[in-house]
Order: C-alpha cells, then sequence, then structure tokens
C-alpha cells in the first residue's frame, strides 16, 4: 500500500530532527561549544521554545493527530527546561546538556517517524 504524500513529508520532517538531533550530540560531546548561553536572546529563546510547546500540549486540534501533538509538545518543552538550564548551569556542564538537547531531538524524531508511518 503506498503512503500519501503527507505522511511521506512528515516522515521526511522527523527524520530531518534524528539528523539534526545527532549533530547537536556530537556538538556537545565534542565541546564545540559557540553560543552566548548567558545572553538574553538565549534566555529569550528558550522560553519561546517552552510557551511553544505548552500551547500545542493546550491547542486543539484532530483527534487522530493527538500522538504527534503530544510528541512534539513534550519534546519542545524538554528542549527549552535544557536550555534555560545551560544558561546557568557551570561551563563544564554545557556540552553535556548539549548532547541531552540533542538526544531529545533524535526521540523526538524516531518517535515522530514512527508516528507518522503508523495506520491511523
Amino acid at each position: 500500500m503506498p503512503l500519501k504524500p503527507e505522511r511521506v513529508i512528515a516522515f521526511t520532517i522527523e527524520l530531518i530532527f534524528v539528523l539534526l538531533g545527532a549533530i547537536v550530540v556530537w556538538l556537545g560531546l565534542t565541546s564545540h561549544i559557540f553560543f552566548n548561553r548567558r545572553g538574553l536572546a538565549w534566555i529569550v529563546l528558550s522560553a519561546v521554545i517552552v510557551l511553544w510547546g505548552l500551547r500545542s500540549l493546550y491547542k486543539p486540534g484532530q483527534w487522530w493527530l493527538r500522538r504527534q501533538i503530544m510528541t512534539r509538545g513534550i519534546s519542545l518543552v524538554l528542549l527549552g527546561i535544557v536550555m534555560l538550564c545551560m544558561a546557568w548551569a557551570p561551563f563544564a556542564w554545557v556540552g553535556k546538556l548539549l548532547a541531552v538537547a540533542g538526544l531529545i531531538l533524535a526521540a523526538r524524531g524516531f518517535l515522530g517517524a514512527a508516528l507518522a508511518l503508523s495506520p491511523r
């Protein structure tokens, strides 16, 4: 049975999240940290990501997409919390926290890909 184009696009987007997560894990483990984690832009971005995730969790949507919406919302909230923790963590922990953020992105991608391919 061939997949519908919207499911192929959803799968491709989730695959991109897996690859993005792998790159972020690699950056965190090799300590390639070239951003100002204590700057106002980083903190505002972290807070916006948390709020965006919470909004997606409480926004009504199609009932058949509820699992995908929950996966995306929870991953955004967790990612935003990890990013906020990076702002106040000692520098020695930042690489590990960046790797955790990458793992969250990769896990979201794997779970989202599985949900995109699963029958409704």
